[in-house]
């Protein structure tokens, strides 16, 4: 029979996560491990919402309007993971991933542009919130009602840490890029450079502390050596994720976790965020960076997915030609704009505003893709949305109809 599975960390819902010494909210080599895991292994790890429980289970936006973001992501971790050296790939298979019981709950935001922004700033300028309950696998919300859907729970975030070398080059890229948009890109936020405002880096003090607050590389992104804020939904229950080992015992760090996420998380607070606990089986592949000719992660999707139908989906194209007429020459992620503001538009037409859109596209399964990246001057790409998430027929044969479904929380400034 096998044994009970070990939790090799817990968290706390009442304790501020910037005082919980098994936390840590940025990237570096120096942070403690706060335990060991033998490859081979399965744990359980208990993980806070990426804002360490700054948002209220509430009627108001506020909080998100507010939300101190150089705190963020809170992960637990760093593990060592015995024998792990660099060169290595570490395998992570996650073989579960729940909320907290007690806490069967979560929420998606749109933060206001002036605090994070976001995919559609330019059209929702102010902080939005909705507020999700869980009955098993499915979830509705208050704030977006006439929809239903089963969660694909995954991590945000899961990744080892870097060495001092792979730090250093995403410091020094990262700081060229900012330096090269000053004049390009004079009012846009391009990247996050080391920040000491709010730096945990778990049990650390003193001079380590300030060292690891100086250098320390933001969680924000995710970054082709380690995966990290990779965002990807299909990295959930069954999957396996193989990432470059950069230092002795790995120390793999995991968070952010989701109920559900579209594709793109477009609001940047998109998915549906939960605190809660993932179940991990830990292997080594040795010396699989070389002998498998792998620099960045690699992951296989597990076996479960949403279940619609091919023909379930209503799509919509977007290209490279901004709203107001401006060619752009193979921009994606204008295309990938214009896909979400089209369907945006199109289920406005059904009784909901277009806040609470943004937020529902952000965290229902959607499918986004690329279907054209060689045309020029057009990238085309694509958003479908899951009809039978809906109660009522979003189909184009039925006539839209306006009902009233509510309203979510906005920022009053």
């Amino acid at each position: 029979m096998p044994g009970k599975i070990r939790v090799a960390q817990t968290v706390s819902l009442e304790t501020p996560a910037a005082e919980q010494p098994n936390l840590h909210n940025r990237w570096h080599p120096d942070i403690p491990t706060i335990g060991t895991i033998q490859p081979g292994e399965t744990v359980k790890i208990e993980c806070v919402d990426w804002t360490g429980g700054q948002i209220g289970n509430n009627d108001s936006a506020e909080d998100v309007r507010t939300v101190d973001l150089s705190k963020i992501h809170y992960l637990t971790g760093p593990f060592e993971i015995q024998g792990a050296e660099p060169g290595d790939l570490l395998v992570v298979n996650i073989t579960d991933v729940q909320p907290f019981e007690d806490s069967p709950w979560g929420f998606t935001g749109i933060f206001d542009r002036q605090n994070g922004g976001g995919f559609l700033e330019d059209h929702y300028p102010k902080a939005a919130k909705a507020i999700w309950d869980f009955d098993g696998i499915y979830c509705t919300s208050r704030h977006i009602p006439g929809v239903r859907f089963a969660g694909l729970i995954h991590p945000g975030i899961l990744g080892c840490a870097p060495s001092h070398e792979v730090l250093a080059e995403w410091n020094r890229r990262e700081a060229e890029l900012i330096s090269s948009c000053v004049h390009s890109h004079p009012n846009k936020v391009v990247a996050q450079p080391p920040l000491e405002k709010n730096v945990h880096a778990g049990r650390t003090t003193g001079d380590l502390k300030a060292k690891i607050a100086r250098e320390g590389a933001r969680t924000i992104p995710g970054r082709p050596e380690h995966g990290g804020n990779v965002d990807i939904n299909n990295i959930s229950r069954g999957s396996t994720t193989y990432l470059p080992v950069h230092v002795e015992g790995a120390k793999f760090s995991v968070g952010d976790l989701h109920f559900s996420q579209g594709d793109g998380e477009i609001s940047f607070c998109g998915a549906i965020e939960i605190a809660g606990t993932i179940t991990i089986k830990f292997d080594l592949i040795k010396n699989g960076v070389k002998s498998r000719a792998i620099k960045s992660p690699v992951f296989r999707p597990g076996d479960v997915a949403p279940n619609f139908g091919p023909g379930r989906y209503l799509t919509f194209e977007g290209f490279s030609v901004d709203e107001h007429g401006k060619q752009h020459f193979m921009d994606a992620t204008v295309a990938y704009r214009q896909a979400c503001l089209r369907a945006i538009e199109y289920l406005k037409q059904f009784g909901y505003s277009g806040e609470q859109l943004y937020l529902l596209l952000s965290c229902a399964p959607i499918k986004g893709s690329i279907a054209g990246i060689v045309d020029i001057p057009n990238v085309c790409t694509t958003l479908g949305i899951p009809m039978d998430i809906f109660d009522f027929d979003i189909s184009l044969e039925a006539e839209p109809k306006k009902r009233d479904l509510g309203s979510c929380p906005v920022s009053s400034v």
